[in-house]
């Protein structure tokens, strides 16, 4: 800083000798005592200055509960939960045994090389929300604007350049109907990427990854789409498997939450309803819940819906319910014309819970992991509130709480504004030094986003727009949170009220 208080001594010596001299434009721009070189340094440490004087933002709670819509919880009578990954929380051990499971299968049905056996998982490599390419075969992360991260894609284990990314989409922005299909009537679905939004397809694409980089390290020749779909088979065919597993030592995979039975106790002596509808097996679900909850979990939830095929259990009208016997482990024939407590269910439509319930509309607040699965269609179609148990926020939280993070994200902030401010200069000497704030904001945008994941970055953010994932998780969901249990650190009367956000438009702040 001893060249910034040497150039602002000169500054406002020069601004008193103005001063004295009633000299009315002391702009510094037009200064001629001053090289354009050292205006510009001397506007880069005032702002340098101006940056170090300013608190830095208090912490965020890690356990708080956040709002993208209002939600008033005293106008909600129904509380449903789905389980993997909401109610219950995994160690990185079930990442482990998924990739695993996966890979011998690899091995067994699809015959791939024996070497991928060596092959391990690496559990920070990525990260969930990102989009795979199955005709190109890159994982890469998009932002919300359906912009490529430069940095952010890989080709297996191999970050590919900005420069190559360019030359493949010749594009940074991908079209939407290349990322998401043709929804148009009559349209055929043109969708070429894949977007792996829950946290099961994280050891996933990990495995993905470790083929493709043990294919292109050993000149194997492959096809992306085929890799995409044997692996995918692969993991997802070993659910079952995992299920048995898991269910048998459910200590070594699932994290205690003592808490859990706290809340439900509190929702149920508030006369509040219960409900529980998971994809997952009863036997693999009841295991989970009586290490977390007790033996006596079920007497907690009027209706209990296991195998329940989300996102169809929110989409069709046809499949009817089903009586699940979990003594026989067998589903009954017989139609369900009511559903009553401490019976199991199996399968069915959310219609029919409506139905048979009367549960409906803003009365119902339904907790979920999984934007599409879980949220999307029984808030866009149903008028159910919902909240996201988003896992990776603890982590995300953390490390935002840092000061080094606090302290290069706002410095990041000026300095890009210091940037937009005085990018109109042409003498070459202000080029140069502006080519240098480039620099030091390029490494201040890679330090941000290499702390959360050094491969891909946050969960929630690009480098300074809000991710893919997040636009869908603030649609769907109008409060997320880290886990079930933070819900008891407000009152069941409490209400959730959205920050109001800065519009480009409005006033700004350095520090919001």
């Amino acid at each position: 800083m001893s060249m910034c208080n040497t150039l602002l001594s000169r500054v406002l010596k020069l601004n008193r000798s103005f001063s004295h001299k009633n000299v009315k434009n002391t702009s510094l721009i037009q200064t001629s005592n001053f090289s354009t070189r050292e205006l510009l340094k001397e506007a880069y440490c005032r702002t340098k200055l101006k940056c170090r004087s300013k608190k830095l933002p208090q912490d965020v709670n890690p356990r708080g509960v956040f709002a993208c819509n209002e939600l008033d919880l005293s106008e909600v009578k129904v509380y449903g939960f789905d389980y993997d990954y909401t109610l219950a929380h995994y160690k990185p051990s079930l990442e482990h045994l998924l990739y695993n499971l996966g890979r011998d299968m690899l091995l067994d049905k699809y015959k791939y090389p024996s070497e991928i056996s060596k092959l391990e998982y690496k559990p920070d490599f990525a990260v969930r929300g990102l989009h795979y390419d199955i005709e190109k075969g890159l994982l890469l992360k998009l932002d919300s604007f359906l912009q490529i991260q430069f940095g952010a894609v890989y080709r297996g284990l191999t970050p590919v350049s900005p420069e190559e990314v360019l030359k493949i989409y010749r594009n940074r922005i991908i079209p939407i109907a290349y990322v998401e299909g043709d929804t148009r009537v009559h349209k055929a679905n043109r969708s070429k990427m894949v977007h792996l939004a829950d946290l099961f397809s994280v050891p996933e694409m990990g495995l993905m990854c470790n083929v493709a980089e043990y294919f292109i390290r050993n000149q194997i020749d492959y096809h992306p789409e085929i890799l995409f779909l044997d692996v995918k088979n692969s993991v997802q065919s070993c659910h079952p498997i995992m299920h048995k597993i898991v269910a048998k030592n459910v200590e070594e995979y699932i994290r205690p939450n003592s808490d859990l039975r706290k809340y439900f106790q509190l929702l149920q002596e508030s006369d509040k309803k219960l409900f529980l509808v998971t994809n997952s097996p009863y036997h693999f679900v009841n295991a989970g819940m009586e290490m977390l909850v007790g033996s006596d979990w079920r007497e907690f939830f009027d209706v209990v819906i296991v195998n329940a095929n989300k996102p169809k259990f929110f989409t069709e009208v046809s499949r009817p319910i089903r009586v699940f016997d979990k003594n026989a482990n067998t589903h009954i024939w017989e139609k369900v014309t009511s559903l009553e407590k401490g019976i199991i269910y199996y399968e069915g439509t959310v219609k029919q819970l409506q139905d048979l319930t009367g549960w409906s509309g803003h009365q119902v607040l339904y907790f979920g992991d999984h934007p599409y699965s879980d949220l999307a269609d029984v808030t866009l179609e149903h008028g159910w509130r919902t909240g996201a148990i988003i896992n990776e926020l603890t982590h995300e939280i953390n490390t935002l709480n840092t000061q080094t993070f606090k302290e290069n994200a706002n410095w990041l902030q000026m300095l890009t504004q210091l940037i937009e401010d005085h990018q109109d200069y042409k003498e070459p000497e202000a080029l140069a030094v502006i080519g240098e704030w480039m620099a030091e904001r390029d490494y201040l945008r890679n330090s941000t986003k290499s702390v959360f994941n050094p491969q891909f970055g946050s969960v929630f953010r690009t480098y300074h727009n809000p991710t893919y994932f997040s636009r869908r998780l603030f649609r769907f969901a109008d409060i997320y949170t880290s886990n079930i249990r933070n819900l008891l650190n407000y009152s069941l009367t409490h209400t959730f009220y959205p920050r109001r956000g800065v519009m480009p438009h409005e006033y700004g702040s350095y520090f919001v």
